[in-house]
């Protein structure tokens, strides 16, 4: 097995995690989003009153998890979010890679949407620093996450 420390910015301490139906489809779908960037998940949490708790998982990866791995943007990586943006669910219970963060997400929307051609995607398509995601899409997922900590954070702008 491997295991991988990831953190999920929040308004609470998140002890148990859940998969939730939100009002907009997300980058890989419904899931519990996290990442192994601590200073990521602290944005996340920081996000709407500048202030959050992030929390902190091990996941235990193993064989029988059907894991779908996007190292990098690439033309795959955008189909599958339009996909997912669209609607259309998968059947992965992980999916990881990049995000398409604040920066790019109108210019994604834009090529969902059909304004932008797909060339044009990728002229606009430039993150000011890393990212990444790993959501989690069903109990199996969930239940390779062994709760770690939770702590309090403020935005440091």
């Amino acid at each position: 097995m491997n295991e991988t420390t990831v953190y999920h910015g929040s308004k609470q301490t998140v002890e148990f995690p859940e998969i939730r139906v939100a009002k907009f489809n997300k980058d890989f779908y419904f899931g519990l989003y996290c990442t192994v960037l601590p200073e990521q998940a602290r944005r996340w949490a920081c996000r709407f009153t500048g202030k959050g708790i992030v929390n902190e998982y091990v996941f235990e990866a193993d064989e029988a998890l059907n894991v779908l791995e996007f190292p990098e943007m690439t033309e795959e990586w955008l189909d599958f979010i339009a996909a997912c943006r669209n609607g259309r669910p998968h059947s992965y219970d992980v999916v990881e890679g990049p995000m398409a963060d604040g920066t790019i997400f109108n210019y994604v929307q834009d090529f969902v949407d059909g304004k932008i051609s797909r060339e044009a995607f990728w002229e606009l398509a430039r993150f000011k620093r890393p990212t990444h995601q790993i959501s989690f899409h069903t109990a199996r997922a969930l239940a390779a996450l062994t709760f770690v900590t939770s702590y309090e954070v403020t935005d440091v702008g």
